[in-house]
């Protein structure tokens, strides 16, 4: 086994009908730009409910239909938030306890330190976290995963992973393996994925790769390291395909 195989992003998800939430973090392959991306599935009518809207520098999802909003607590949250020189995305609201923790002077992993995963028994889903770190024409960054310990949710378990930036290089994180009743949740490190230079070339091969009857929303940004110029690029499943 390569440790350090890097596949795109179309051969670590197509085939596979649900791999969750998911984000990516990585370099594009000419060192210029930073990637990151996230995206959202959903099985359930109230999952499926969604889109994400970017309000004020903040990306939310919010809900398409508010008439069939069943519960709210789990599926509608800051998904992105900037913090000085810091990027965040997460797959719920610690995007804003991560937030408040930079505020009071508390790192990434100490913030998280107060979560846990998701209390939607037998799931259990794992919160996911990304934060990117600018500095000096470049960046670092850092992932998180807080998952349960058993299959009662007796404990928590907290992963976290530092990266320096590479060229062409990213790494991939998401809320579950594949489809399955419980659902299973995501094992290992973060999978490394190949990072294109094209906003747009990377976006379209993200979403054609998810599946097509469970993807509901996507966000990719590209930050230019040299300007901090920023390309954005949203797809919601509910505005058309």
């Amino acid at each position: 086994m390569n440790v350090y195989e890097t596949k795109t992003i179309a051969e670590r998800i197509t085939g596979n009908p649900y791999v969750g939430r998911g984000i990516v973090i990585g370099k594009s392959a000419d060192a210029t730009k930073a990637c990151t991306a996230y995206f959202i599935m959903g099985r359930s009518a109230n999952s499926r409910n969604r889109v994400f809207s970017k309000e004020d520098g903040v990306l939310y999802t919010k809900p398409f239909d508010d008439s069939k909003v069943e519960d709210p607590s789990l599926i509608i949250y800051a998904a992105l938030r900037e913090y000085d020189n810091r990027l965040i995305v997460t797959n719920g609201d610690q995007t804003d306890t991560i937030y408040e923790g930079l505020k009071e002077g508390k790192s990434f992993t100490d913030s998280l330190s107060t979560r846990c995963f998701e209390p939607d028994a037998p799931n259990f889903t794992p919160r996911i976290s990304g934060m990117l770190t600018f500095d000096a024409g470049d960046f670092s960054y850092k992932m998180s995963i807080l998952k349960s310990a058993d299959e009662t949710g007796t404990a928590c378990n907290r992963y976290t992973f530092f990266y320096e930036s590479l060229a062409g290089t990213g790494h991939f994180i998401h809320t579950y393996v594949t489809d399955g009743d419980p659902l299973p949740t995501f094992t290992g490190e973060p999978e490394r994925v190949s990072i294109p230079d094209d906003i747009d070339a990377f976006a379209a091969e993200l979403w054609e790769a998810l599946d097509a009857d469970n993807r509901i929303s996507l966000y990719v940004r590209y930050t230019d390291l040299t300007d901090g110029q920023i390309q954005e690029r949203i797809f919601n499943k509910h505005e058309g395909d």
